[in-house]
This record gives structure tokens, sequence and C-alpha cells, in this order.
């Protein structure tokens, strides 16, 4: 196992499929009463320079459930944000704890603490990834709807981070990924180019929100507008109207779709309130399941485990 989680792409298909298959077990142990003591005695520093609540509570929960202890620092705490070099903080807080838990802006930032740390850094979200995520999210689709490489997925919206980061999911673990994005906002072309070129199932970019979810089995959204971008959220909101995901647009989709939304939700612009409230929507189980995958992720990069 790779001692840091940085992005999808770093990690084979059985070793994403491991963090999947140890969250499973982890999850139903816990839900039959099983404490889990994996963690006991280890620590975790959590660097958050992004406002988080399901990140960071189920970071935190995951480490307390597993037996761990967890010290938070947001930007305003910690050096990050004040010209420490990063390669100084990553070796400092090393000898402090067991793993570094990192929310930030640019990639290059938990790359180079990465780099300088002797222990594992994971990104809990940048511009340009957002892994953990995409886990819980994919652990969400098995338990709803199976096997990924046997239906359609399809990402509606903006291509941020989290679209990048299902794309390497898709590449990597083999599935099938069609998406919508209006021209001007597409994921990152090397990302893209790369995973078309390496993923065993076809990663289609299209621009038509209908088209691309015909017939789909998993439809995901996000918000049009994410941290840093808030002074563009007004020419968004023009841009992306046509993307929203509604009852008219969902109907387009397979009958027994279900709808992803890792949270939190803008209604009534990315998403209504009848789709997010309705049988389709598992937006809730799936952030639970954050939970469960963080710990999976915790115990395999501090412990070591294959």
């Amino acid at each position: 196992m790779n001692t840091h989680l940085l992005a999808l792409q770093d990690f084979s298909q059985t070793q994403l499929q491991a963090f999947l298959d140890r969250a499973a077990v982890l999850k139903k142990e816990a839900q039959n009463g099983l404490r889990h003591q994996q963690l006991a005695g280890k620590k975790i520093c959590m660097l958050f320079e992004k406002p988080s609540t399901r990140t960071r509570v189920s970071f935190e929960a995951a480490m307390y459930e597993m037996g761990g202890q967890v010290i938070f620092m947001s930007a305003k705490e910690s050096q990050l944000g004040r010209g420490e070099p990063l390669k100084d903080t990553a070796r400092v807080l090393a000898r402090y704890v067991d793993a570094l838990v990192v929310r930030t802006f640019g990639q290059e930032v938990v790359e180079e603490l990465a780099h300088f740390s002797a222990v594992p850094v994971i990104n809990a979200l940048t511009d340009l990834h957002h892994p953990c995520q995409i886990l819980s999210d994919i652990m969400t689709v098995i338990e709803q709807k199976g096997d990924p490489s046997e239906l359609k997925i399809t990402w509606i919206g903006d291509g941020n981070n989290m679209a990048n980061s299902w794309i390497q999911a898709a590449s990597v673990l083999g599935f099938s990924l069609t998406l919508a994005c209006p021209t001007g906002y597409d994921p990152d072309p090397t990302i893209l180019k790369a995973a078309q070129q390496q993923g065993k199932q076809p990663i289609t970019l299209l621009r038509d929100p209908q088209k691309a979810i015909q017939d789909a089995d998993v439809v995901n959204v996000d918000v049009w507008a994410s941290m840093g971008q808030e002074d563009e959220a007004k020419k968004r909101l023009a841009v992306f109207q046509p993307y929203q995901l509604n009852a008219s647009l969902l109907a387009h989709a397979a009958d027994n779709a279900i709808v992803l939304h890792c949270l939190p939700a803008h209604r009534e612009e990315e998403i209504t309130e009848e789709v997010l409230e309705g049988p389709h929507s598992v937006a809730f189980d799936q952030a639970e399941n954050k939970m469960h995958i963080h710990k999976a992720i915790l115990e395999y990069t501090i412990n070591g485990m294959v």
C-alpha cells in the first residue's frame, strides 16, 4: 500500500478495492456493536486551510472510533499561512503524529508535505483532487447498485476536483463514466486524457446533460461554485442552469437510478429540493460512508496493511 494518499491515480485497482472492501467490513462490524481499536495509541494531525463540516467530523469520528486521537489545526492556528516552509512543517509534525490529514488549496501543498513527511499524508481535498470523497461515493454505489463496472455512471455540472477524482477512479477501477460540463468548465485536460488512455471502459465528456444522463444508473452532481470561486457565482448560475438536476432531467435516467451529492447542496441551484429529498437520492447514506471509508484509509495508511 502506498504511504501517502494524494490522488487515486497513484493506486492500483487492487489497492483501491482494498479500501472499499475494508470500509464495508468496518461498517458492518460497527453496526453489529464491535468496538474497533486498531489505531489505539495513534495520533493524526488535521491541517485544514479550507472550512469543512462533513470531511472534518467524519475523519475525527473515524479516528476516535478506531481508538486513536486527533489534533485539529485550522489555517489561523498553523504555520501554513504564515510563511514557514512546508518542508519544515512536514518534518516537525511527523515527529509528533502518525499521519497528516490535509485540506488545502493547491495540490502542490500536499505533494510537498508528502515529499518531506516521514508519516503518511492524506489529501482531504485540494482544488485538483478529492480522493477520499470519491471512495466514499463509490462505496455507496456498490452498496446501492453493485459492481460499478456494470453500471452507467454520469457526472453533471462543473469539471471540478470531484470530477477529476471521479475520472481517475473510473480509469483505475475500470468502469465507464460520462460527464456533461458546459464549455469552459471542463475537468483538468491532462487528467482526462491520461484516464481515457488508461481506462478499460470509455470516459466521455459531453456538453448535453440530457444525452449524458440517458439511462444512467448513477447520477452525480456538485455545487456550481466551489470554495474560492464565490466571485464567479452569479456568472456560473447562468452558465450552469441547463445542468440543474431536476425531475425533468432525472426522468431521462434509469427508473431505479440513484442520485449522489457530496453536500453541502445549494437547493434549487445544481439540484432541486424535490430530487435531493426524493426516493432516488442517497446523499445522506453517502455522507455517512465518508466516516467508514476514512476508517479504512487511516487504518491502512498508518498501520501499513496491504
